[in-house]
């Protein structure tokens, strides 16, 4: 038997050429299984990057063929693959290669090609390719959310903000971040946290110039030049600039405490308070590292902390371009530059540009 390795943007194969791959039949629920991942992947607001970012972005286990044993790194390409051992005639697109159960699906399919959009939106004058998108774009004026969760009752416009969110319940989170390791429940968080790496912020205020990484910041922000408060609370009528902070308002009207502490079960209204109480249990240190488990009283201690695992030094000298892994670091650097000596001697007032030289100048005089 004959092994060969090919790689690509959408997996890494491992074929075993055998004479006994049989075909097999697809169920239904195999077609309604694809057709869901599709539709999730074109109408994410991520559909206009390349695919193989999926890749890169996650760390999902890989999806092998029971058939053939190639490898995919994706359910989507996993899917698309089994096709190929199927013993049904398919309709295939010449386009990108996608394969289609059914030619009327395949036809709707090749208007994603074409830009070929037939359906206007009455309110906004959207245009879309199918009807099916246009509908769900109409939710968003109606206010309808028709998708709920069994579990908490939350109700959404759209299926696939239906499947992120029970992510939440089963703690799934299937895009790490390359740099630090931390973990999303969907590749456009992954995404806005990326940029605390690049430093890319390519969301500007016309007023004031101030940039953001994350589009919706930018939009709560612009709220304080306008002076609104579009956010009103039905039961005290107090106002607020975005609605995030009208729902945790809200928790004291209905006494909901959704943050339950796992070690005592105490609940909370604000997660902050939890993170405040978990101190009780971690004697002080609720903040504990994946890497090495060192645990830190404060987010931003371990934050700080990651820097030494993942080597990024993200406080650049503007003189030398010399990088550092804390801003105190780069601060007393930049007195190497400068004429500045502040730490002064007061024995013999000789005068030194860090505190740490001075220091052991200090020892010259103790053994006098």
């Amino acid at each position: 038997m004959e092994e060969n390795i090919i790689e690509n943007k959408n997996a890494t194969a491992k074929i075993a050429h055998s004479s006994e791959m049989k075909p097999f039949a697809l169920t239904e629920q195999f077609y309604t299984q694809l057709d869901e991942k599709h539709q999730d992947y074109e109408t994410s607001q991520e559909a206009s990057t390349n695919k193989g970012n999926l890749v890169k972005y996650t760390t999902e286990k890989p999806h092998i063929c029971n058939v053939c044993g190639l490898v995919y790194y994706s359910e989507l390409s996993l899917l698309n693959h089994l096709l190929v051992h199927s013993n049904e005639q398919n309709s295939v697109c010449k386009e990108c290669g996608r394969i289609f159960k059914e030619k009327r699906k395949l036809n709707r399919h090749l208007r994603v090609h074409k830009s070929e959009k037939l359906f206007i939106c009455d309110v906004c004058r959207k245009s879309f390719r199918d009807a099916a998108s246009l509908k769900s774009h109409c939710q968003t004026h109606s206010n309808e959310k028709p998708y709920a969760c069994d579990i908490c009752s939350k109700t959404f416009s759209w299926r696939g903000h239906l499947r992120r969110h029970l992510r939440i319940h089963t703690n799934k989170k299937p895009y790490a971040c390359e740099v630090c390791n931390k973990a999303f429940t969907s590749l456009t968080y992954l995404k806005i946290h990326f940029r605390i790496h690049t430093k890319e912020r390519p969301y500007v205020c016309e007023v004031c110039s101030k940039a953001f990484s994350d589009g919706r910041n930018l939009k709560m922000h612009l709220l304080i030049h306008t002076k609104e408060k579009p956010y009103v609370c039905e039961v005290c009528s107090k106002a607020f600039r975005d609605g995030r902070t009208l729902k945790v308002h809200l928790r004291i009207h209905t006494k909901e405490k959704p943050y339950v502490c796992e070690v005592c079960s105490k609940p909370f209204r604000h997660g902050s308070n939890l993170n405040r109480h978990l101190r009780i249990h971690t004697k002080g240190k609720p903040y504990v590292c994946e890497v090495c488990s060192e645990p830190f009283r404060y987010g931003s201690h371990l934050k700080r902390h990651l820097r030494i695992h993942t080597k990024e030094k993200p406080y650049v000298c503007e003189v030398c371009s010399k990088a550092f892994a804390r801003n105190n670091k780069l601060a007393s650097h930049l007195l190497t530059h400068s004429e500045e000596n502040p730490y002064v001697c007061k024995i013999c007032d000789e005068a030194f540009t860090r505190s740490n030289s001075l220091k052991s100048h200090l020892r010259t005089h103790a053994k006098e």
